[in-house]
């Protein structure tokens, strides 16, 4: 476990040393925060236009208005930046040789996937601990459930942890950081988008193919409904991803 903490406090510091660490960091918080203020002005217009209307009962709940679709868009942003964290993890190894150096080394294949793993999992951790002055403000201004709050954060790191995962084991399979990235992408879109596959009826493959997309699972999650379901796919979709990584890292040892 050592070997992996140490390996995860070098990738950490990594992410600081290098213009693409932040460069991530500040698309991510740039983004996050231009949503954020467009979601805040639709609010207040809507809000008045519907204090200007006295034959409406309608409220409008800060939770579904602001807090659940802040996390929702959280997931989206994530969705394109977590290939751009995770490309270089293995995938810089492999081109600067590095990668030979780590194999001979006195620690296991497990604990260098799970060392990367966690670097990228510390960073990622940063980037939405970033996140929180925003909700910071939805406190003062208004008044949201701590529960839906702590849901989708909760959610929003679980999302991350899968798109760590899936871009680990691309970029465990090319020395180049470009193609990581693409191919990183691609599958994250591919099972971000499975929902599609489900019919009307909600029934036979389509609805068996659907229920292996993050969003079905996601959603919940974002207005604080905690599910065993949607927690058991995270953790076992991180978990296949990471075991998968683990055997690609481990046949490098018998090439």
């Amino acid at each position: 476990m050592s070997g992996a903490l140490t390996i995860a406090r070098r990738e950490v510091g990594a992410y600081f040393q290098t213009p693409v660490g932040w460069v991530v960091l500040t698309a991510f918080l740039v983004l996050n925060g231009f949503f954020f203020s467009t979601m805040i002005g639709l609010y207040h217009y809507e809000s008045l236009q519907l204090a200007a209307s006295p034959w409406t009962t309608q409220e409008m709940n800060v939770n579904d208005y602001l807090v659940a679709p802040f996390f929702a868009n959280t997931g989206v942003i994530l969705l394109f930046l977590c290939p751009a964290v995770t490309m270089r993890l293995l995938a810089e190894d492999r081109r600067s040789g590095a990668f030979e150096l780590l194999l001979t080394s006195p620690v296991s294949s497990a604990a260098i996937v799970l060392g990367k793993y966690l670097g990228a999992m510390g960073f990622v951790s940063v980037m939405l601990a970033g996140t929180m002055p925003c909700l910071g403000i939805v406190f003062w201004l208004g008044d949201p459930d701590p529960g839906v709050v702590a849901a989708g954060y909760l959610a929003s790191w679980l999302l991350s942890g899968a798109f760590v995962s899936v871009g680990l084991l691309a970029s465990a399979f090319t020395r180049s950081q470009v193609i990581a990235l693409v191919v990183g992408f691609a599958l994250l879109l591919l099972f971000w988008v499975l929902t599609w596959a489900d019919p009307s009826s909600g029934e036979g493959v389509g609805a068996i193919i659907a229920s292996l997309s993050m969003l079905n699972h996601l959603e919940n999650l974002t207005r604080g409904l905690l599910h065993v379901e949607d927690l058991v796919y995270y953790a076992s979709f991180i978990s296949f991803f990471l075991f998968a990584t683990w055997q690609r890292v481990e046949s490098g040892r018998w090439a």
